[in-house]
């Protein structure tokens, strides 16, 4: 796994930031960062991190928000993020390769198998509106990077789930099915859907508005 402060200014308040599949930084540089410190972790070839080594104890106010893939990761994490302020969930389970509450397996498989640079570039404006790819949105990572980090993912067991404070659930989400996604978190936390795409950063001004 892989980390980068968007924002390290000595702040009191934290947000880790569980990133997507084959994303860094780029779709949330534009969201303004208040008073807070932002860590963003991503790459899941492999999970062998230690969040304590980021202080994240030292901070009065500490706040969990994953997106994606990031979902199902950030509960690997149980010990050290059960205890943050509040957490939110965009676009994802913690069975996010699954015909109910996930990515159907067989897509999931198809687009392993057949990772291309072709397929990455649909996947990655399927995220969009019209289909049509944020120039902001710039993937630096290779192709058999990204098929590891599939590869990585379909292999994740979870022991214990983390009790998330909202769900965030695009209606016109084309990589995780937004009916699956209400389908998992009903009865699990509150749910509120938004008029957006699987990547709705666009939506939105300010980390403080992902929080409210």
């Amino acid at each position: 796994m892989q980390y980068f402060w968007l924002n390290k200014q000595n702040n009191k308040k934290l947000i880790v930031f569980f990133n997507g599949w084959a994303m860094n930084e780029t779709p949330l540089e534009h969201l303004k960062k208040d008073d807070f410190d932002i860590l963003i972790l991503f790459d899941y070839r492999n999970t062998n991190i230690d969040l304590s080594t980021f202080n994240y104890k030292n901070y009065q106010e500490k706040y969990l928000i994953a997106w994606s893939m990031g979902v199902l990761v950030s509960n690997l994490f149980y010990q050290d993020l059960s205890g943050f302020d509040k957490k939110i969930a965009i676009n994802g389970t913690t069975k996010m390769i699954d015909n109910d509450f996930g990515i159907p397996p067989r897509i999931y498989k198809v687009t392993t198998k057949y990772l291309n640079e072709d397929s990455r570039d649909k996947f990655i404006k399927n995220m969009f509106k019209n289909g049509s790819l944020n120039p902001n949105i710039k993937i630096t990572r290779n192709l058999e990077e990204l098929k590891e980090e599939l590869i990585a993912i379909e292999g994740i067991k979870i022991d214990k789930e983390l009790v998330f404070d909202k769900a965030l659930i695009s209606l016109d989400d084309r990589i995780v099915p937004s009916e699956n996604q209400i389908r998992f978190w009903s009865n699990k936390t509150k749910i509120e859907k938004i008029n957006s795409t699987h990547c709705p950063f666009d939506n939105y001004d300010s980390w403080c508005q992902l929080l409210c």
